[in-house]
């Protein structure tokens, strides 16, 4: 079983929503260092760098988890990263926004169980 599988396993989305299945293929591709996101490393910096380290903290730490907003995600990705995305999945960059802030914190919180970047991914 690969990562993809276990994630979706762990999200409760195997089997379901092809949607869902393709917005984590994206993230998943985004999180490895083969994305042009520098992976899970270079997303943190990102967000560290829009002012959301607090959300991203808890998203790797073994706290709850702060939400963020699609507008915020649109400040992380800009339009060129968010544009692609969204064509790949086949919707508008808002759509785009809307699934990544509901999915990433999930995604995040469960590749770093126990509060620290995983080495695969850093």
């Amino acid at each position: 079983m690969g990562l993809l599988d276990s994630m979706m396993g762990a999200l409760g989305g195997a089997g379901g929503n092809g949607g869902n299945n393709a917005m984590l293929d994206v993230v998943m591709q985004m999180l490895s260092n083969k994305g042009q996101s520098g992976g899970l490393a270079g997303l943190v910096q990102a967000f560290r760098q829009q002012g959301l380290g607090e959300q991203m903290n808890s998203w790797i730490g073994t706290g709850q988890n702060l939400p963020v907003s699609p507008e915020q995600i649109q400040a992380v990705f800009g339009s060129g990263q968010l544009g692609q995305i969204a064509g790949r999945l086949g919707m508008n960059e808002a759509q785009a926004a809307d699934g990544l802030a509901g999915l990433l914190p999930q995604v995040i919180d469960k590749l770093t169980p126990n509060g620290q970047l995983p080495q695969y991914l850093s």
